[in-house]
């Protein structure tokens, strides 16, 4: 069994003693930084399976924080922790290449969970299709090393935008509605803020992997009803 290493950066010790102690005990490696930037470099000489990053930190935001470990080409998952319930943080941080943002205070078996969830979708069953590839136009998905390739080059997706992307791929030319999205790629239930959440991952593969984002020909909106991937690849 996979002993998946969890980097927690909080500044709060209460909390981060209290999530280490937690993770340690459900079977994870986990480990913990008081700041982002030491943080981000931990993450960068020994990259963990997930971080788990507040959003008010000591040394900067969150948010500046997990660009930095996308800048890097860092892409494991990250979900963000922040006592704020402003709607605007959690689009914040997905538009910065978070995976998921949990509001404190909260139950650790639910964090532990959405842990759970994205380590499955990372590293599990679904990092492992029957399929090997999939092709999107002139986009390669190798679903076996969980890369999108375009001329031979890497395509820099997050976890989750790749698992939204092959979720997709493997439902082409069919509509899905946010909630269809929300379950299979996030694995819970949608509320207002995960059907948001969709609608930011799907405007940054947009901007990934469209020539024109502004007019998709890949990644297609349905009014009223959801999204689905072109089954024929037309000029705009």
């Amino acid at each position: 069994m996979t002993n998946y290493r969890i980097l927690t950066i909080e500044d709060d010790p209460a909390v981060a003693e209290g999530l280490v102690d937690g993770l340690n005990l459900e079977g994870f490696a986990a480990a913990w930084t008081t700041s982002g930037a030491e943080g981000v470099e931990q993450a960068t000489k020994n990259p963990p399976h997930l971080v788990l990053l507040d959003i008010r930190l000591p040394d900067g935001s969150g948010f500046d924080f997990c660009r930095r470990l996308r800048q890097r080409g860092l892409n494991m998952p990250v979900i963000m922790l922040t006592a704020q319930h402003d709607p605007m943080d959690k689009i914040l941080g997905l538009e910065m290449g978070a995976d998921d943002y949990v509001t404190k205070p909260f139950l650790l078996r639910e964090l532990i969970s959405r842990i759970r969830a994205q380590i499955r979708r990372a590293y599990g069953e679904f990092a492992q299709p029957d399929t090997n590839h999939q092709y999107i136009g002139d986009l390669l998905l190798d679903l076996a090393s969980g890369q999108a390739l375009r001329d031979a080059q890497p395509v820099n997706l997050t976890p989750t935008e790749f698992r939204l992307l092959t979720y997709l791929a493997r439902h082409r030319g069919l509509v899905l509605s946010r909630a269809q999205i929300v379950e299979a790629v996030w694995g819970h239930n949608t509320d207002p803020d995960s059907e948001q959440a969709v609608n930011v991952h799907i405007r940054r593969l947009r901007e990934k992997i469209e020539n024109d984002p502004s007019r998709p020909v890949l990644l297609l909106t349905v009014p009223g009803l959801g999204y689905r991937l072109a089954l024929e690849i037309t000029k705009p």
